[in-house]
Parts: structure tokens; sequence; C-alpha cells
């Protein structure tokens, strides 16, 4: 393949595949605690970081890390303490970080909108080997940290109180899952775009559910769809001069269309099927579904 020739697109692919796998790692998560806009959110603070990045001749990915880091963390201090007046000021973080985010990127020396836009929508072509290398990290981090303690996140996004009862360290694990949705922002940002991002976390975990509602099986799943679909969309980018994070996000969502299409009519099969091997004279069940184990289940 002709696109392996160039530099730039072998970085893309690899900056790919990592946020392919990352954004729904964290995604399933966002969707059991009923917060699938959560990326949205730090995506919107994480363009403060990028605008002190361009103005401090600093790493803009390394800086919206932090910053989206800090913003998530008061987040998450608004959800607990906020009551009331709580959605305000959550709208205030995220509208403040935007308009920061282009306040600062023009008060960079030749800072411009155009240097903020591929930050914005993604741009397959200004992924530097240092961006890679800082998205291999950040990457690595999301992995062991959703992952290596997805028992104890689970338990956590599933049911609180429940977890609370059971010693876990409820707030510290909250903390940590909006600190990783952070950090997922800013992994994908170069590819996807801070704007789109949200929809990579999301839509690959509800087009999994629509095939299994296992935990395990949805997290693969998702990370499948979620590569395929990365991947696709930075090729097709290259050869169609189109935009990637807008590509990835319409392939995202056709993902979603076509198992939601597929799934509809195997759960009428596997209900028809169930209906005719129950036993002749068996008392017809009530439509109140079982109870299953919290291993078992994936939130919505």
């Amino acid at each position: 393949m002709d696109i392996l020739n160039y530099p730039f697109m072998e970085r893309a692919l690899i900056a790919a595949v990592l946020v392919g796998i990352t954004a729904p790692a964290i995604g399933i998560y966002l969707v059991q605690r009923r917060q699938p806009l959560m990326g949205d959110g730090i995506g919107h603070v994480a363009m403060t970081g990028v605008g002190l990045g361009f103005l401090l001749n600093a790493s803009p990915v390394w800086m919206a890390t932090a910053v989206s880091a800090l913003g998530s963390v008061l987040m998450e201090l608004i959800r607990w303490y906020g009551k009331t007046r709580g959605d305000i000021a959550l709208a205030m973080l995220f509208y403040g970080g935007m308009a920061g985010g282009v306040m600062f990127v023009n008060l960079a020396p030749g800072g411009s909108n155009a240097n903020l836009s591929s930050y914005l929508f993604g741009s397959l072509s200004t992924v530097s080997q240092s961006d890679v290398t800082a998205i291999g990290i950040l990457a690595g981090f999301v992995i062991v940290v959703t992952l290596g303690l997805r028992r104890q996140l689970f338990a956590v996004n599933h049911d609180e109180e429940f977890a609370r009862v059971t010693g876990l360290p409820v707030r510290a694990l909250n903390l940590l899952t909006a600190v990783t949705a952070a950090v997922t922002v800013t992994v994908a940002m170069r590819v996807v775009g801070l704007i789109l991002v949200s929809a990579l976390m999301v839509v690959p975990v509800a087009a999994a559910q629509q095939l299994t509602r296992s935990f395990a099986a949805t997290l693969a799943i998702a990370g499948a769809i979620g590569v395929t679909v990365t991947v696709s969309g930075t090729v097709t980018s290259y050869y169609q001069n189109v935009p990637p994070g807008a590509t990835i996000v319409l392939l995202t969502i056709a993902a979603f269309i076509v198992l939601t299409a597929l799934a509809t009519p195997l759960a009428r099969r596997r209900a028809r099927n169930a209906a005719a091997a129950r036993p002749a004279g068996d008392p017809v069940e009530c439509a109140i579904p079982a109870t299953r184990g919290a291993s078992d289940e994936v939130g919505v």
C-alpha cells in the first residue's frame, strides 16, 4: 500500500489504532454511569489546554491533558456538591473552556484559527512523532486503568451504594474514571478532534450492545469496532481527501445502524425459539426480566 510510504500516514495510523482501542475502553464506563456526553464536556475544557500550549510554546497535547484532567476533577466535584446549581456551573465550565482556548490561540505569537482547527476536528498531516509518543504513553495509562481495574470500576459505575457498602473507595474511583476520560480525549484529539471525540467513546459501545449484554463481550466488540472505524476512516480520508474526524464518526454511526438492523431479527428469532422450546402447559413467564449478576451486565 502506498499509504505506508509516507511517514505522516504511518504516524496517523498508529494514532488511529490507539484511539480506536482507548475511546471505547473508557466509553463503556461513561455509558454505564449514564454520562455519555462527559467526553464532549471535557473536550470543551481541553481547548483551553491547547490554547495555553500555543501561548506558552509548550506541547498542546500535554497541556491539554493537564487542563482537561483538572477540568474533569472539577466536573466530579460539581456533580457531588453542585445540587440544583450544578448544571449551570458545568455549563460555565464547558463554555469557558471553549472560549479560553480560542482566546489563548489568538494571543499566541503567530496563532490563528487554522492552528486550532486541527485539534478541533483532527488532522492527519499534523500528527508529529512527539504526538505519537505522547499518545502512546497516555493510551497505555488508559488501557492499564480500564482493564486493570475493570471489576472495581464496573462495580462503582453499576451501583455506587452497593460498591460503597463493600468497602470500595467510590469517590477515588469516580475521580479516576473522570481523569481517564480526560486523558482519552487528549489521546483522540489529533485524529478525531475535540468536537467529535465523544462520539467515538460512546457510539461503538452502543453498537456493541446491540449484539451482547455481557460486559466483557461488549468491551471486546466495542474495541474492535473502534479500531475498524478509526483505521478505515484514516485510510478513507487519505484517498478521498475528506476530514478524518468526520469520516470516522460517520463510519461509527453507520456501524451502529448496521448492527442494529442485524440484531433486531436475531433477537426476534431467539425469542421465537425460546417460546417453541418451552414445554406445553408451562406457565407463561411474566415480562419482568430475570435478575442477573452484576458481572454479566452493562448499565445502559
